[in-house]
């Protein structure tokens, strides 16, 4: 059976409405998944509103999949997927398998790569299909319900801790405590490091510490951003604001990083000598490589890293939406799949 039933919108900025598309043959290296539950994601929201200029309509949001497998391409068998196997697929659904970043292990940053919702349907669905080697296992001891935004937000936030060998005796910030920032902080805390949080919000600052942040600074506060000088070894900016990014910079140790991960929408203005004096670091990543996926979900479930997250059924996937732009989700909102 290649149809499946979905929630799809059919224009820019519209509400999503029931939509049923024909899948066509399992490719071989394909993989089906039965859709459990979705995560929703501030990438949604973009892609649905044509922000970044690449989405095509109807269009199927959804990148932050959980369920089981339910069919294998021909090539797809024998790689370590089997039937019922709960597996999760996140922003990517593909990518070439052959060109030099994909065979150097890098394939998320492959020129190829297929998101999962732009060119390709997506989550909020019965089912949906990736290549096999994206549609990663999902190990015991984490909590499956709550899965889904550890396959986006979740080694989004995870990677630069992985990639540029963060040391557990390191000071690591977090701007932004919202669906990605909370979980930056669960990870930098696991990770052994000191870990400070930066937020816009009072009432963020005991959930902030909750999750694992030993100290809580306002980052409306230029002042108290100042007298951080030189204090960070790593800070991840979860935030998709501008701020005053010089006293950013100078809140860096020497040879530390301002990395991004939010999507700011202004350039963000850089002195050089500001960098080149103490050897600092300005850079960004997208989420990660299929291992890098398997490697943060085995950390999860070694020290027990969950999202904190509020659940909908998926036919109230309109009303999460409106949840999720209005900046009211505490702090992911996972869609529970109701099309039986």
């Amino acid at each position: 059976m290649s149809k499946i039933r979905a929630w799809a919108a059919q224009e820019p900025k519209q509400a999503l409405v029931p939509y049923e598309y024909d899948a066509g043959e399992l490719g071989p290296d394909e993989v089906e998944i039965q859709v459990e539950n979705c995560g929703l994601c501030h990438s949604d929201l973009s892609i649905l509103d044509n922000d970044w200029g690449i989405s095509s309509y109807p269009l199927v949001p959804g990148h932050e999949v959980i369920g089981r497998v339910v069919a294998l391409g021909e090539h797809a068998k024998g790689k370590g997927l089997s039937m019922g196997q709960r597996v999760g697929l996140g922003w990517t659904a593909a990518s070439c398998m052959h060109c030099r970043q994909c065979l150097s292990g890098n394939q998320h940053l492959c020129p190829e790569a297929l998101p999962t919702i732009v060119g390709h349907y997506g989550g909020f669905a019965e089912r949906v299909r990736g290549q096999w080697d994206w549609v990663i296992p999902i190990p015991e001891g984490v909590d499956a319900s709550s899965a889904g935004p550890l396959l986006c937000g979740g080694i989004t936030v995870f990677f630069p801790l992985y990639i540029f060998g963060i040391r557990p005796t390191q000071h690591v910030g977090v701007v932004g405590i919202g669906g990605l920032g909370h979980m930056a902080l669960k990870f930098a805390s696991a990770w052994g490091c000191e870990v400070t949080a930066f937020s816009s919000s009072l009432a963020k600052y005991d959930e902030a510490k909750s999750f694992g942040a030993h100290h809580v600074v306002s980052s409306r506060d230029p002042e108290a951003v100042r007298a951080l000088a030189n204090s960070f070894d790593l800070l991840i900016v979860t935030a998709n604001v501008s701020l005053d990014w010089p006293i950013w910079i100078a809140a860096l140790a020497p040879q530390g990083r301002l990395h991004f991960v939010g999507v700011v929408p202004e350039p963000v203005p850089i002195t050089v000598f500001d960098l080149i004096g103490a050897q600092k670091s300005v850079s960004g990543s997208p989420a990660g490589s299929p291992v890098a996926i398997a490697e943060m979900l085995d950390f999860s479930a070694l020290h027990n890293i969950s999202p904190q997250v509020e659940h909908f059924k998926m036919k109230d996937v309109n009303k999460a939406l409106d949840r999720l732009r209005a900046g009211e989700a505490r702090y992911r909102i996972v869609l529970d799949a109701d099309f039986a």
